[in-house]
């Protein structure tokens, strides 16, 4: 049982990768969390390892969130979470390919987990940090969201709809202390190139950062109030050039690029 006098975090997309090393720096930071994913095992296991480590209180919710009841079971838990300070919207996965090629229910599914599960988590969180004016959301993007990705149209297209939408969430909440930040992560060693079927052994090794270091980043700007996070000094210029661009000249380069690769 969580307590009322302590602050809570919750993670979903927390059994793996970022999710669970923003868990594990919570826990370090004091928070007691409320662990969200698909695999109990996983989550119970990380559960016990930060009891152990940290000494905190970790609550797990097993949950497919593009399952209209599970999903509803966490926002209950949002709601009902006494201490509830900090909400992270990980839980995510991507895609490659022709778009034409790939499975279609698959890729709705992406959709509503990538967009429709992020808004609704992001709503529930509001929803109980507005009436005290204080809190904290983290959404969790990509530098894929700055641009048309060809051969990531469906996770390209959901990480914009990421970025437009938290930057509104933080336009609206301007002058109250609930903080919102845009978290834009480039590569970062996890598990979801192998999901995403990304030949993960043709991106430099320059160009990748670890979770750990991603969370990092993110609570330091979060602690800043800054709004967009884009960890690592390489990802922020990545990141400028892709705003700056043309439209149709980045269009036309992620796609000679990602052609490329998926034919090796």
């Amino acid at each position: 049982m969580l307590e009322a006098n302590v602050r809570v975090a919750l993670v979903t997309g927390a059994s793996a990768g970022i999710g669970a090393a923003y868990a594990e720096r919570l826990a370090r930071e004091g928070y007691d969390l409320v662990l969200v994913a698909r695999r109990r095992e996983r989550l119970a296991s990380l559960a016990e390892r930060l009891r152990a480590a940290h000494g905190r209180e970790v609550a797990i919710e097993a949950a497919d969130l593009c399952d209209p009841a599970d999903l509803a079971r966490v926002e209950r838990r949002i709601a009902e979470t006494p201490g509830l300070a900090l909400v992270v919207n990980n839980a995510a996965f991507g895609s490659s390919g022709a778009f034409w090629k790939l499975d279609r229910d698959r890729e709705a599914r992406q959709v509503t987990l990538n967009a429709v599960v992020l808004a609704r988590l992001s709503h529930a969180a509001l929803a109980v940090f507005e009436p005290r004016r204080s809190g904290a959301l983290i959404n969790v993007s990509s530098l894929n969201g700055y641009a048309p990705a060809p051969y990531a149209a469906t996770y390209a297209a959901t990480k914009a709809f990421v970025n437009s939408f938290t930057q509104s969430l933080h336009e609206e909440l301007r002058g109250t202390r609930i903080r919102v930040q845009l978290l834009c992560p480039g590569f970062t060693r996890t598990e979801f190139q192998e999901v995403a079927a990304v030949p993960a052994e043709l991106v430099p090794g320059f160009a990748w950062m670890s979770a750990e270091a991603v969370v990092e980043a993110s609570l330091a700007s979060l602690a800043r109030g800054e709004l967009v996070c884009v960890p690592g000094a390489g990802n922020k210029l990545l990141g400028w050039v892709m705003r700056a661009a043309p439209a149709g000249l980045a269009r036309r380069i992620g796609g000679a690029l990602t052609r490329r690769t998926l034919a090796r």
